[in-house]
């Protein structure tokens, strides 16, 4: 009865003193406080200042445990997001299912999430969260969080850090753990099966066995998540830094092939015929470990060509000439890609380009290279034309002629224009040429009756 009563009187004392359990001071952990952005530590220091609690939180502090420079900072305090709007001008409150407030500072946005309850949230029949706007204390808000090295609270002002699961000390034996019953957190939020595959991967963590067994079980469920949410969570998987990591995880963690086609075609990137997919992989691992910018609708290209690739050949096959054969193709599988599949348009729309280009990297003569040189999307084409070149689907030497006709001068290309028409008339020096269909003349509209 004393208990309760002080805690009533005193919640924060009875909290403080529950905390200090948890505690992890400098000389243990080694972050200071200039390891963080400019940005996230003004947003902590200011909601303290107000009077709240605010912390740095997740994936941040995990990074920086692990000697990695974090790509973004969250924040999670006890001030409601109302309150946190109210003393960040620049803010916004965003989300239905969940609540958070974006503040701007700089060219920086800090994500503020208010400590969630520990009340059950509202569930569907399936028993995933369909909403969840109760708040509660920090003890109950790290226990609402999916694995322990995500639940990790740093205080920048007195360089602490507050761990309620032992999520420091699995981070350092390098151990993924998901908080509570695996199996409910999955059934909660199917999306945890992905983030479990990328944080795994990524940082060449071992899923514990409690925390992997369900996992196959419930990847099912991923298919009745919202199409755009499970291409978000597909996007950081891919663009990890890791992403072919990710895809051995994909298969060794029982995950089936059904939930989404993205996945479906990645997780056949090692047969021999989809090697184009494993190559675009790893230079986009390298590109974004050497901090340099890759494009989205590239990468999804490469992984969608050997699908699209099929249709092409077939409709080649059936009589069709390369260029309208490619376009049916495109034609074919556009459908599918852009209603079903959560890719958004502006992604789409770069594939169906670079797509376009491939056919007509075939004629070199005559003005046409020139004008397929001044077009906006001719890089990405050209390069996607070189990752086919290395996978042996088009010939070294054609690869080479672009290669070498971009970087020359205007001369040149005109010289290399002017050999390869003179090389074509060699090809049918001993025998007929083809004799080019004559273009009727379009027939008159006969006099209508009475004139």
């Amino acid at each position: 009865m004393l208990k309760k009563w002080l805690h009533k009187v005193m919640p924060g004392k009875t909290r403080k003193a529950a905390v200090q359990k948890n505690v992890m001071a400098y000389a243990q952990h080694g972050i200071r406080a200039d390891m963080l952005s400019f940005a996230a530590e003004k947003v902590v220091s200011r909601l303290q200042n107000e009077g709240f609690q605010a912390y740095v939180v997740g994936g941040a502090v995990r990074d920086l445990l692990l000697g990695i420079e974090p790509k973004d900072f969250d924040v999670a305090t006890d001030a409601t997001p109302e309150q946190v709007r109210k003393i960040f001008r620049r803010s916004r409150i965003i989300g239905r299912r969940f609540q958070i407030v974006h503040v701007m500072v700089g060219p920086e946005t800090i994500e503020v999430t208010t400590f969630r309850g520990g009340d059950k949230a509202l569930q569907n029949a399936q028993g995933r969260i369909m909403k969840d706007n109760t708040y509660g204390s920090m003890e109950e808000d790290a226990m609402r969080r999916d694995f322990t090295c995500n639940a990790l609270y740093y205080d920048p002002v007195r360089q602490e850090i507050i761990d309620f699961h032992q999520g420091a000390a699995d981070v350092l034996a390098k151990k993924l753990v998901m908080i509570g019953d695996p199996a409910a957190r999955y059934q909660e939020d199917p999306v945890r099966v992905l983030r479990a595959v990328r944080l795994s991967g990524k940082l060449g963590f071992e899923v514990e066995a409690r925390t992997a067994a369900p996992i196959a079980e419930y990847a099912g469920r991923l298919k009745n998540e919202p199409v755009a949410r499970l291409f978000d969570e597909i996007m950081k998987l891919l663009f990890s830094g890791h992403a072919r990591e990710c895809l051995r995880r994909l298969n060794s963690l029982g995950i089936s092939d059904n939930i989404h086609p993205l996945l479906s075609a990645l997780k056949t990137a090692d047969l021999p015929e989809n090697r184009i997919i494993a190559l675009a992989l790893k230079n986009t691992d390298e590109r974004l470990r050497a901090d340099k910018s890759v494009s989205v609708g590239f990468v999804l290209a490469a992984i969608l060509w050997p699908q699209l690739n099929r249709y092409w050949q077939r409709y080649q096959q059936q009589g069709q000439k390369p260029v309208p054969a490619l376009a049916e193709a495109v034609n074919t599988l556009r459908e599918r890609v852009e209603k079903g599949w959560g890719v958004p348009q502006r992604f789409t729309a770069t594939m169906r380009e670079i797509w376009q280009f491939q056919p007509q990297f075939g004629n070199t003569r005559g003005a046409r290279p020139h004008r397929l040189l001044a077009q906006s999307r001719f890089r990405a084409a050209y390069d996607f034309l070189v990752l086919r070149g290395q996978v042996g689907e088009v010939d070294a030497d054609l690869v080479q002629w672009w290669t070498d006709f971009q970087h020359a001068d205007e001369d040149t290309r005109t010289e290399m224009t002017l050999n390869a028409q003179q090389q074509a008339q060699k090809q049918y020096a001993d025998g007929e040429r083809p004799k080019r269909k004559r273009r009727r003349r379009p027939r008159k509209k006969k006099a209508e009756q009475g004139e």
